[in-house]
């Protein structure tokens, strides 16, 4: 993290800075008006009137009214205001005794520069982006002064303003080797001057855009397979052997809060294999440095969006032709036209076993019904068949053991 310094180094691009300052100061407000008074907020600011001879007394008026509604104190040709406030700003007019106009003042008011909100980013290995955000609202013109260095603190060199009014600067062709570096963003309004110092380690800061189109693919006859390319960012050096990048892409189904993660080098393409079959998921793809492995990693690129491949549905409304006399119909197989298909799904074998174990049973308790059936009956007849033969012996007994009748 960038931070403020105090070190030799940093006291000799604010030397640098200061001996500049001079010819700054004098030339870099050239454009207004030349009767522009600048003081600071809260302080005791006085207005001299150069028309004056000899310390003759004026009259002072603001915005054309001579009444000025706040404290002041008039001195021979000059004009003193008490605790200075915005509200105090205006143009302010001196006059001789016979009301002639002798100057005219533009008074504006505000503060001395404070210290900088500065922050840095390192895209690629050449170039160095820094911006900047004031901590002080000054309410004055403002410049600012940007350069860099070593961490040694010489051979100060810009850092590239290229819009004006826009606080960024870009520091190119610098010593990537000599990771460690200077920042010094110098702030200067009417009233003074403040340097920002920041110490820049680029190895940690180096983070490189997102990876740049994204494309998910369908894989064929995979259900949950779905094949990512991308390619590395444009501001990433075109030297892949030299600066290598990691990749890191996560995925996940549509509606779910859980992202899966894999990781490739140098790759500009992956292989998704356990997408959920039949959902729309969300992609991302984001890179590394492969060298510098404590180098951060880039923002995720933006959302993309794919579903793998599925299996179409099969047209069940083909038009029929009317059967001609010398048609020759074939039996049919299970109702269908088409023999059945061995790659069909795994939900209609499961239900033909099923069929067929249901159809097993059937015929299992049928069979084992007439078993039964066929014993109950052979056993009757075994029971009538014993009890013929016992009436049969007892007849048979009856007439040998009785006695014989007389002849009459």
């Amino acid at each position: 993290m960038p931070g403020l310094v105090s070190c030799p180094g940093g006291l000799i691009v604010i030397g640098i800075i200061s001996l500049s300052f001079v010819h700054i100061h004098s030339e870099i407000w050239s454009n207004e008006v030349s009767d522009v008074q600048f003081g600071r907020l809260g302080s005791k600011v006085t207005l001299v009137c150069r028309g004056t001879h000899g310390g003759s007394l004026v009259e002072w008026r603001l915005n054309g009214s001579s009444v000025i509604p706040w404290q002041t104190l008039s001195s021979g040709g000059s004009l003193t205001l008490l605790n200075a406030q915005l509200s105090m700003e205006g143009n302010y007019t001196c006059h001789d005794h016979r009301g002639a106009l002798l100057q005219t003042i533009k008074l504006r008011l505000g503060n001395l520069p404070g210290f900088l909100n500065v922050s840095c980013h390192v895209p690629n290995h050449y170039k160095i982006f820094c911006s900047w955000k004031q901590t002080v609202n000054t309410n004055l013109p403002t410049k600012y002064i940007s350069s860099y260095s070593t961490s040694k603190g010489v051979n100060a060199e810009p850092c590239v303003q290229e819009q004006l009014g826009v606080n960024e600067c870009t520091i190119t062709d610098h010593y990537f080797w000599d990771f460690k570096h200077l920042v010094n963003i110098t702030e200067i309004n009417p009233l003074g001057s403040e340097s920002t110092i920041i110490r820049v380690n680029i190895h940690k800061l180096l983070k490189p855009d997102p990876p740049e189109a994204v494309t998910p693919e369908e894989v064929e006859g995979q259900p949950s397979y779905l094949l990512v390319h991308w390619r590395a960012p444009a501001s990433w050096p075109d030297m892949s052997e030299a600066f290598p990048l990691t990749f890191s892409l996560r995925y996940r189904p549509v509606g779910s809060n859980y992202w899966s993660t894999l990781q490739t080098e140098e790759n500009t393409s992956m292989m998704i294999t356990d997408a959920l079959a039949g959902h729309m998921h969300h992609i991302q793809v984001r890179a590394q440095d492969a060298l510098i492995n404590y180098s951060q990693w880039s923002e995720w690129s933006h959302v993309v969006q794919a579903q793998p491949w599925s299996e179409p549905l099969a047209n069940t409304e083909e038009p029929t032709e009317e059967p001609s006399d010398d048609t020759v119909f074939i039996p049919s197989i299970m109702a269908t036209d088409k023999l059945p298909d061995p790659s069909a799904d795994d939900s209609g074998s499961l239900g033909l076993l099923i069929f067929l174990g249901l159809f097993a049973g059937v015929i299992t308790a049928t069979v084992f019904t007439i078993l039964i059936l066929l014993r109950v009956r052979q056993q009757r007849r075994n029971s009538a068949t014993k009890q013929e033969l016992a009436s049969m012996m007892v007849r048979l007994a009856l007439s040998v053991f009785s006695p014989h009748r007389a002849p009459s």
